[in-house]
């Protein structure tokens, strides 16, 4: 059975669950949980066409070393493609789980090139805990250290430099996460590992990456073939790195002993980015990664419409709300993760969760250390 996103709290959950409850029937009332069918319908077929023309586009130009601009443009154009994967993943296109599944199923594996099965079971365990170790796929991580413990599990001089440093190469280090996102898909449908519709996932997989490694060989030689799929994973990379790394990271660590509410779990953990309609284009939807993960079956046209809502709610309830242009993102993400890396740190709490102690923050906030001092947490 496909896994599918929480969109509520657990029932175990107690206290102020009451506040998450508040706020979606105030947005259920509003109608922001409807589909935006003209919008998504839109887009899917926008970006067959645009597809379809990239590829007259790249036939016609041929043999020619301009080809690598055209890598950097079908590398954009799978990224704005992936998020509607991404969309239509958390339920947001249709009504109906089976349309979703399978037009998340042509839009990754077919379109893209990635697993829609890998990449949901990754997805659905982050969103159920984001940020909390042992259970966010996303902070577990071999290339970089999110946490104190992993980032000094090696006591080597050069592992330590490299470690005091990470934030730096950061993003150099996500040219490559193109490669590793196909490779990571291929690998799970491959495994022994329970994967529905594995043989749909490995068809369209086969189709689209023996499909455009065909084209690349009838139109260009092999060394420019190759050097135009480096170009194209490079970027493709680079911009689904950037796109994803601002929402989450550089924000408070929560330590596997602390229980919080559904409403304080997605939002202190989340970091928005402010730019208005054009950052929501560039970022496609993920700007707004509070409202998202508040409601993650919400069409992404309707975020911007429920941020007042959420920004007002949030204020009335004392849970910070972090918003921040693209840049000063960035820059937290470098310094938290040069920060992990520095021995009698501490990066699980964050500079805005610092300063803007709040009374009902005042009984949680020292349970975000608990991760590295091993405390119990006066939650249990």
């Amino acid at each position: 059975m496909t896994s599918t996103l929480v969109d509520a709290p657990p029932p175990r959950e107690r206290g102020t669950a009451s506040d998450f409850t508040a706020l979606t029937r105030r947005v259920r009332d509003a109608g922001l949980m409807r589909r935006r069918y003209g919008y998504y319908w839109t887009k899917l077929i926008g970006s067959v066409v645009l597809l379809a023309a990239w590829t007259v586009g790249f036939v016609w130009i041929g043999e020619s070393w301009w080809q690598l601009a055209n890598a950097a443009v079908l590398a954009v154009l799978m990224t704005q493609i992936a998020f509607l994967g991404h969309d239509a993943a958390h339920r947001q296109i249709f009504a109906s789980g089976r349309w979703n599944d399978w037009t998340s199923l042509v839009v990754a594996n077919l379109l893209v090139g990635i697993s829609y099965g890998w990449w949901q079971s990754k997805h659905t365990r982050h969103h159920s805990g984001p940020n909390k170790v042992g259970t966010d796929p996303d902070i577990d991580l071999s290339a970089v250290a999110f946490t104190p413990e992993r980032a000094h599990r090696h006591q080597h001089p050069v592992w330590r430099w490299l470690m005091a440093r990470q934030g730096w190469y950061f993003f150099p280090l996500l040219l490559l996460e193109g490669v590793s996102l196909h490779a990571d898909g291929i690998q799970r449908v491959v495994s022994r590992r329970p994967v529905p519709r594995r043989w749909v996932e490995i068809s369209f997989l086969v189709l689209r990456l023996g499909g455009l490694v065909t084209l690349l060989l009838l139109v260009l030689p092999p060394g420019m073939a190759a050097a135009f799929l480096g170009v194209q994973l490079a970027v493709f990379g680079l911009y689904m790195g950037s796109a994803f790394a601002p929402n989450h990271v550089g924000m408070p660590l929560v330590s596997p002993k602390l229980r919080l509410d559904f409403l304080r779990r997605q939002v202190l953990v989340s970091r928005n980015i402010s730019g208005g309609r054009w950052m929501s284009v560039l970022m496609g939807g993920l700007n707004l990664q509070i409202e998202h993960h508040l409601f993650p079956s919400m069409s992404r046209p309707s975020l911007r419409k429920v941020k007042a809502m959420v920004v007002e709610h949030c204020t009335a309830v004392g849970v910070p709300y972090t918003e921040m242009s693209l840049w000063k993102a960035y820059g937290q993400v470098v310094d938290h993760l040069n920060t992990v890396g520095l021995k009698n740190r501490d990066p699980f709490l964050c500079p805005l969760v610092a300063v803007r102690r709040t009374p009902s923050l005042a009984e949680e906030q020292p349970a975000f250390a608990l991760a590295r001092t091993g405390a119990p947490s006066p939650r249990n």
